[in-house]
């Protein structure tokens, strides 16, 4: 079943079906995620099945704000801050886990996990039902994240009880996970919410992740966000039998006889970039072309996220 997101009851049905353990596909601000009960083995075992993921990548876990978070796991001064400062948005914090609660299935066994406060029609639907749910990109795993209810419904299709469609997201791609540490704030996976962003709102220092780190986030699977076609990364010349996701308005030797031609910001903006990322991937995914060539990104703000996925997509499948 597909429902307006602008609906009457959509955030009622949302919580109905949510509250029978079933699943439902809804809009966040970052990408569409395939909601579950974080706090039921049922839900969170159909979450798994329906992705077809493997039970060792944990589950982001969303909450309606702080309050609720602090029911369901511990934090430390500077993730409080964090907190009170991002939330609801694109920040997803790796916190450990109080005694029963959200449920371990979903934190792959492990006594920590990530949880982050969403924006729009996810935050209303949360703080309705009163209760947290596991929520990852609403997608087959390892395929290209969904930024509208089409490509949730062209993917998934009845493994899900409820889709709700609320039309393009807004930031399109997914959060930020951080850790708070003694040596400063550890970024797990790039995301929407940049360092720049984090270290000017908190003057602290952001580092990037060691290895041991990393494992605990979601979504870090070395092979992920995959087109069917091969992705050709930081490409200055484009084949004729090519797909060119092209990057700001300056041409690219060949790409007057790609097959076909995207642009994720004629501008050269990255953040729109972000947002268009995932349905340009899509859309050239939908031509039927055997290799994508994607023009080079700029390394700084969102375009650090946006590599994070290329260099997934573009990686070795297993």
């Amino acid at each position: 079943m597909i429902i307006d997101s602008n609906s009457a009851d959509a955030v009622s049905l949302a919580v109905a079906t949510l509250k029978r353990h079933e699943l439902v596909a809804l809009p966040t601000e970052t990408v569409y995620g395939l909601a579950g009960l974080s706090t039921s083995s049922e839900a969170i075992a159909r979450i798994y099945a329906a992705k077809g993921r493997p039970s060792s990548n944990p589950l982001i876990s969303h909450v309606a704000d702080l309050a609720m978070a602090q029911e369901y796991a511990d934090f430390d001064p500077v993730s409080r801050k964090l907190a009170e400062i991002f939330w609801p948005g694109p920040l997803t914090l790796i916190l450990p886990l109080r005694q029963g609660g959200i449920d371990r299935s979903s934190t792959a066994g492990q006594e920590l996990a990530a949880l982050r406060a969403p924006a729009g029609f996810a935050h209303k639907v949360i703080a309705e039902l009163g209760l947290p749910v596991a929520a990852p990109s609403a997608n087959t795993s390892g395929r290209i994240s969904p930024t509208t209810a089409r490509h949730v419904v062209e993917d998934l299709g009845d493994r899900v009880s409820l889709i709700v469609d609320g039309g393009p997201t807004r930031l399109g791609v997914e959060s930020t996970v951080l850790r708070a540490g003694e040596a400063g704030l550890a970024i797990l996976r790039q995301g929407a919410l940049t360092a720049e962003d984090i270290a000017a709102a908190t003057d602290m220092l952001v580092i990037e992740a060691d290895s041991d780190d990393v494992r605990l986030s979601p979504g870090t699977l070395s092979s992920h966000y995959a087109p069917r076609a091969a992705l050709r990364l930081n490409a200055r010349k484009v084949e004729p039998d090519e797909v060119l996701l092209a990057f700001g308005p300056e041409p690219i030797t060949g790409m007057g006889a790609a097959a076909a031609v995207f642009n994720l910001s004629h501008t050269g903006d990255l953040a729109e970039a972000a947002r268009n990322l995932f349905d340009l991937m899509h859309r050239a995914d939908e031509t039927g072309a055997d290799r994508i060539a994607v023009a080079p990104i700029p390394q700084q703000g969102v375009g650090l996220a946006i590599s994070d996925r290329l260099r997934r997509a573009a990686a070795p499948r297993g």
